[in-house]
């Protein structure tokens, strides 16, 4: 996971950054860790050898200050602020200070997520600020994983993990051509992928709850998650051409990170936990009834497919991942697959909208901006934690292939533009 965090001056020297890692990562070892394959199973783990983490700092050249260098939509210059992770390095974590003249400093960071996920990843930054400003690290991490994951006995494999989190690599699916030929991908004739931020304002995302509510009749309203999450999906299979002609009979999915630490409950699972607990929702339906049905109804396909990934579920998945099958059978998570030029019909939502970022504090103050690094997937979206000092509005960041991102900003911030889209 690669981020950007900017502080405002006063900013603490380097070697107390330094210690104050030094201090975060004797507490959150895996971070100090390698990656480790055992040689007899196969299965993968990580190795607390405390072979450390890679610290760079950087100063902005010919004086520049932050407001110069951070473009107002994201470009691949923001890859300067942040480590590449390119390079075969063996860290788990590599981290890129950057101060400039203006006094502000920018902390860039590639972080692997088979160590953690995006809670995880913040509480550490959160932690690392508390060691620098040499106060004690609160919450205390909880590394415990055989109390909390324990397959049970006898296993019950109650749901199909194959095809869901787990698939043969290099597996070619039947519909591949159509998914490169439709909408993007390999096929798509060299076409760029671009990245745009958009901004959801406070009355924007009030008036985008109340019809999604409005045109389902559900007794309970729907979240800011899932009516963003179930917008952006619309406005991108819009943009992508797909609601008529042979693009309206396409299987559409929308790809949700969900947050086990809220649905594990046998036991629960603390805030604290220092690993990666994220299992996937996949509401689908096709391009067509996706456009001609209400936001409400796309709103409450997400909301569905999510409460469907419950304690049950991630337990049946705990029981599969321990049963050795995905050692025997070669399989790895099908959003690793380093064939996949592009998700095609598809869209990945990464949902940050609670994750506390913006408690970091190393010692200037809490940081005042946040943007994950530049990464140009097709398909894939971030909805990020807003500022706790701002207005109430959202920020999302958008991949697509150029030729449809025109389309999507015209339909994504005008919920009136987007109903006449989908009535043309």
């Amino acid at each position: 996971m690669f981020g950007i965090h900017a502080f405002h001056p006063p900013s603490p020297p380097a070697a107390a950054l330094e210690a104050g890692l030094a201090r975060a990562l004797a507490e959150y070892r895996e971070w100090a860790g390698r990656l480790h394959a055992e040689a007899a199973t196969g299965r993968r783990g990580i190795l607390l050898n405390d072979a450390g983490a890679r610290l760079v700092e950087a100063a902005a050249a010919d004086g520049a200050t932050l407001a110069s260098v951070m473009p107002p939509q994201p470009t691949p210059e923001v890859r300067r602020l942040h480590p590449s992770g390119g390079d075969g390095a063996g860290e788990l974590m590599l981290v890129q200070v950057t101060r400039f003249a203006c006094g502000s400093l920018v902390v860039g960071h590639a972080m692997h997520h088979a160590v953690g996920d995006g809670f995880a990843i913040s509480r550490f930054l959160v932690a690392w600020g508390q060691a620098t400003r040499g106060v004690a690290i609160d919450p205390v991490p909880v590394h415990d994983r055989t109390s909390f994951f324990a397959p049970r006995d006898p296993p019950r494999v109650e749901f199909e993990h194959r095809g869901a989190e787990f698939k043969v690599p290099r597996e070619k699916r039947k519909d591949d051509d159509a998914r490169r030929s439709i909408g993007g991908g390999a096929g798509s004739g060299g076409d760029e992928v671009v990245v745009r931020h958009v901004r959801f304002s406070r009355e924007f995302i009030s008036e985008l709850k109340s019809r999604a509510s409005a045109s389902s009749g559900a007794p309970r309203p729907y979240s800011t998650a899932q009516c963003l999450a179930a917008h952006l999906w619309r406005c991108v299979t819009r943009a992508r051409g797909l609601g008529g002609g042979g693009g309206g009979r396409r299987a559409t999915a929308l790809h949700l990170a969900v947050n086990g630490r809220a649905r594990m409950s046998r036991p629960p699972v603390p805030e604290a936990y220092t690993g990666n607990l994220v299992l996937w929702a996949h509401p689908a339906t096709t391009a067509r009834d996706l456009l001609a049905g209400a936001l409400g109804r796309a709103a409450e396909l997400v909301r569905a497919a999510a409460a469907r990934v419950d304690d049950a579920y991630f337990r049946s998945f705990i029981d599969f991942a321990s049963s050795g099958a995905v050692e025997e059978e070669g399989l790895v998570p099908p959003l690793a697959d380093p064939e996949a030029a592009a998700l095609g019909a598809d869209v990945a939502v990464y949902c940050l909208l609670r994750v506390p970022f913006y408690d970091v504090d190393f010692g200037g103050g809490r940081q005042f901006f946040y943007t994950p690094g530049y990464y140009p997937a097709e398909g894939v979206v971030y909805i990020l934690p807003p500022a706790p000092l701002g207005d109430g509005s959202v920020e999302a960041h958008v991949s697509l292939f150029s030729r449809a991102m025109e389309t999507f900003e015209a339909c994504c911030l005008s919920i009136e533009h987007h109903e006449a889209l989908l009535d043309q």
